[in-house]
This record gives structure tokens, C-alpha cells and sequence, in this order.
């Protein structure tokens, strides 16, 4: 049977069967391994790891591009070696790929995880020459729940300040699928997550655009049932 038609076979039982993730991810990963370079830690915690795949069909004079790519999971699921397949493809488009963990619920709330997005591009961009990439140009990549974090890096000012970055160190951010204005909040899973009420609108990406932000690209599906395409569309029109 030919790959192809494998691994289609293998998401289309996935989703018939829902909610297993190894399954999906196994064949998400299925081929070659990835050519990965060392695991290394960003910051002080278990959590604070990351993996590298070096950027491939790049000469040794030039600086390639960096990506730094954050999952999603609702905030309280995923993990980095799950995302191969990302440092896989993009290393051999010639781009440094960094695929980070990050502490999670029920461990953390809000704002943690994303106070641990800020250290890990501080860390990239401090390490990424070292590595064969341009720290110029490191780009925040996240999907669903790690969108969420990415753009508040993009947006809010105060979590780059706190590790002596701003917001243009960011050479772009994009967002897959991201939830950024998404109140009120109505699961009580998110209730717990993002802590009293009072504290919500300091979730919400959208509240903080006043015109320092890096370029982004924000793409959504269309008929998304679960972080509604309005979403996007509300950032971009801010």
C-alpha cells in the first residue's frame, strides 16, 4: 500500500475513533526519522525544553531563518516530541526549527504559560547564531492554544519587557487556528485556567494591539467548530 494512502488512511480512523492523539501524531510522524539536533533547556523548570532541527541546504556563511513553534492542547495537553514532524519539514526548507514544551494546567494558570513562551524566545534569540540561525529573524509559530501564547508575545508588551525583549525582536508571528478574543468564558475548565473574571480581558490578544506588534499571519478553517474563525478575524481587524 502506498504511504500516501497509509497515513490516510490512519487520520481518517483517528477521527473516526476521536480523542486519540497518539494514534494521530504517529502517523502525522510516520516516515524518516527527523534529523534533530540536542534537546536543551530554555529556563529552570522540568517543562523548559526544547528541541532543535538544524536548518538543511543551508551554506555555512549564511544565517537561516528560525522558527519557534509552540503547540496547542487547550492549555493543559501536548508535548514537543509529538511535533516532529513540524521541525522535519520546515529544517528542510531551510529554516532552525525550535519545538518548545511549556508548563501546563492543572500544574499552572494563567499567566505562566505564557511567561514561559517569553523565556524560550529569549533564549532562541540569544543561542540562535550558535546553532546556524539569524536572530533577526526568529518567528513565533503557534497553533490553537499555543497561538493563543504567541500572540500575546506579539501584543502584550509586558511579558517581552520582563526578559528585557519588545515585541519588534519578534521578526513575525502565525497563528494557526489561534483563539484570541474569545470571552466570556463559559467552561469551567477555562474558568479555572484563567483564574477570577476580573482577570479575563488580560487573556485576550485582541485587547492589547496599539501598533508595535511584528507582522502577522493569521490562518483559521473557515467551518472551525472549535476556535471559531472569529477569532482571526477580530485580531486582524484590530
Amino acid at each position: 500500500m502506498p504511504s500516501r494512502t497509509l497515513l490516510f488512511l490512519l487520520l481518517l480512523a483517528c477521527l473516526a475513533l476521536g480523542g486519540c492523539q497518539r494514534v494521530f501524531f504517529a502517523a502525522l510522524n510516520v516516515g524518516p526519522t527527523p534529523v534533530a539536533g540536542p534537546s536543551v533547556s530554555y529556563g529552570p523548570a522540568p517543562e523548559h525544553r526544547l528541541d532543535l532541527y538544524p536548518a538543511q541546504g543551508v551554506a555555512a556563511e549564511e544565517r537561516a531563518p528560525v522558527v519557534l513553534f509552540l503547540y496547542g492542547g487547550r492549555w493543559q495537553g501536548g508535548r514537543r516530541a509529538d511535533y516532529a514532524f513540524v521541525g522535519e519539514r520546515l529544517a528542510q526548507a531551510g529554516v532552525l526549527v525550535l519545538v518548545a514544551d511549556y508548563r501546563q494546567h492543572p500544574q499552572v494558570g494563567f499567566p505562566v504559560f505564557v511567561e514561559d513562551a517569553a523565556l524560550a524566545l529569549r533564549w532562541s534569540i540569544a543561542q540562535a547564531a550558535q546553532y546556524g540561525g539569524d536572530p533577526r529573524r526568529v518567528f513565533v509559530v503557534g497553533h490553537s492554544a499555543g497561538a493563543h501564547i504567541r500572540a500575546l508575545l506579539a501584543t502584550d508588551a509586558r511579558y517581552l519587557a520582563a526578559v528585557d525583549l519588545s515585541p519588534r525582536d519578534i521578526a513575525g508571528f502565525v497563528g494557526l487556528a489561534g483563539p484570541y478574543d474569545f470571552l466570556p468564558l463559559t467552561d469551567r475548565d477555562l474558568q479555572t485556567i484563567f483564574g477570577p473574571p476580573e482577570q479575563w480581558s488580560q487573556s485576550q490578544p485582541v485587547n492589547f494591539v496599539d501598533g508595535d506588534e511584528p507582522p502577522m499571519l493569521l490562518l483559521h478553517g473557515a467551518d472551525d467548530a472549535l476556535v471559531w474563525p472569529r477569532n482571526s478575524q477580530s485580531l486582524a481587524r484590530a
